[in-house]
């Protein structure tokens, strides 16, 4: 089954918060935590690697903490896997040429019968969570419903 990481859901809530926020407004990694219960330690590592990716920036001072660097238009659920997880992959056989060390690590892959399928299946899914952007996510449900 597919399913979203913790850290996927803990970046995404992130990112969602900070869209959210009025204006230039930061808020710190435990406003985050404590507002949607979720652990502050690795709310803090989702955190420096989305500000390492360029997608949010840290603030210091009193009154420092995160916020958005970019519009929440140029931010795809892919961009936020990526970030936190590495490269999307449906199955382990399928690799990330860009990433040194990262080779096929299926021993059946000659002889698979599904391996074309899986990532053909795979380019599909990663083309389609670029397409998902974080302003879509956050967007009322009621505007979601009128677009369909």
């Amino acid at each position: 089954m597919l399913s979203m990481t913790k850290k996927t859901g803990y970046g995404l809530i992130a990112l969602s918060h900070l869209a959210k926020m009025e204006g230039e407004q930061p808020a710190s990694a435990r406003e985050i935590a404590d507002r949607h219960g979720i652990p502050l330690s690795l709310l803090m590592n989702v955190l420096k690697e989305l500000s390492a990716a360029g997608y949010v920036e840290s603030v210091r001072g009193a009154h420092g903490g995160y916020r958005l660097a970019v519009e929440p238009e140029e931010i795809s659920l892919a961009d936020l896997i990526t970030t936190v997880e590495g490269p999307i992959r449906l199955a382990e056989c399928i690799a990330d040429h860009d990433r040194p060390g990262d080779d096929e690590t299926c021993h059946l892959l000659t002889s698979c019968p599904i391996a074309d399928p899986v990532h053909r299946v795979n380019r599909r899914l990663a083309d389609f969570l670029k397409t998902v952007t974080l302003a879509e996510i956050i967007a009322p449900a009621v505007a979601a419903v009128e677009d369909s």
